[in-house]
């Protein structure tokens, strides 16, 4: 098997990535400061060895001149004096130092110390505290370029993680609305004829009746209600399973007679109802009517039922129902003045009911 991480697992690593990246960078700045520490107080000391190399200087002017002139003698010895209080001064910083560094020894503070000695300590002091100067600056810029480096790394992290989020939010959000389409369209179906349901009829409805009409028959709206004569039976004799392919067969052959700008809609148990949105003649709803009960009797003689036939009622707006909400109600009113009439036909609402013709 191959492991795909998902995205909770590339939202973790990505996570514990920036953490370490963090961590890393906090302490290479840590180490930058504390170097950069070193070089001030390496600068300090070559200072102090700077100051102690001009009064070893004086040391030797003086020196000379005692050779040449007795009377030089306070001047040499005020100049060795100076000498050892600026070995003094070194020695406090150099053998304070945080670091591992070489210390000045005692015997080099006292003011009749060998001037050799002292040039040699003066000059070994000067050579190592350059070089850890120099050592300390140079691993500041490394570092420096690491901290760099570092920082375009998270930056480039962050901006894969900020894209990965954009699209793993742009993909739930087509899911949902994915979802959300499904959900709708469920509640306006039905679930087994895949039919509109009753919510869906009325909606249609209503847009159709309230839609401006550009002259007098476009607004002419009609409804006819199907009932399955018998169907119950089809239950009771033949069982559930071959009454709903019974139904799902009827509601095929109705989507097929119809016009496409006709809704055909299943309103419960084995009631359909079609909604016409523009007809020309009262004919043209009765060509209708005798389409959906063709429509029952090629599938009950398909599937050898042999009983199930279809009462229908019609019911239009404006011409006979002055008010759209009503036509559901006055179709199904003229659909059972057919079933009193003796069933198997279709029936206009407030005028009587019409036999099959064969």
């Amino acid at each position: 098997m191959r492991f795909r991480p998902g995205p909770a697992t590339i939202g973790i690593a990505s996570l514990l990535c920036l953490l370490i990246g963090l961590l890393y960078l906090a302490l290479q700045i840590r180490t930058i400061f504390s170097d950069q520490l070193k070089q001030e107080y390496a600068e300090l000391v070559l200072e102090a060895a700077a100051r102690a190399e001009s009064a070893r200087e004086l040391v030797g002017v003086w020196q000379q001149m005692r050779a040449d002139d007795a009377a030089a003698a306070p001047g040499y010895r005020h100049a060795r004096a100076e000498l050892a209080r600026r070995i003094a001064a070194l020695a406090a910083l150099v053998n304070a130092s945080p670091s591992t560094a070489p210390r000045i020894p005692p015997a080099m503070l006292t003011a009749d110390a060998s001037l050799a000695d002292t040039d040699a300590l003066l000059r070994d002091v000067s050579a190592y505290w350059r070089a850890q100067r120099d050592a300390d600056s140079a691993d500041v810029r490394v570092r420096v370029t690491r901290v760099a480096r570092t920082l375009i790394a998270l930056a480039a992290l962050l901006f894969c993680m900020l894209i990965t989020a954009l699209g793993m939010y742009a993909r739930r959000h087509r899911q949902l609305a994915g979802q959300s389409g499904e959900f709708e369209h469920a509640s306006l179906h039905d679930s087994m004829t895949g039919l509109p349901n009753r919510r869906k009829l009325l909606a249609t409805l209503e847009a159709a009746a309230t839609k401006p009409a550009s002259d007098s028959t476009a607004r002419q709206i009609a409804v006819l209600y199907v009932d399955l004569d018998g169907f119950k039976q089809v239950n009771d004799s033949f069982g559930h399973r071959t009454g709903d392919d019974f139904l799902i067969a009827v509601a095929t052959c109705f989507r097929v007679s119809l016009r496409k700008a006709d809704l055909v809609a299943r309103i419960g148990g084995d009631e359909f109802a079609v909604l016409v949105g523009a007809f020309s003649s009262e004919s043209e709803l009765a060509d209708i009517a005798q389409r959906l009960m063709a429509c029952v009797s090629h599938v009950d003689e398909q599937m050898g039922i042999g009983f199930v036939r279809a009462s229908i009622g019609i019911a239009s707006f404006p011409d006979r129902i002055d008010d759209y909400r009503r036509l559901v109600a006055a179709a199904d009113d003229a659909m059972y003045q057919v079933k009193r009439s003796g069933k198997d036909g279709y029936a206009f609402f407030g005028q009587p009911g019409r036999a099959a013709q064969v």
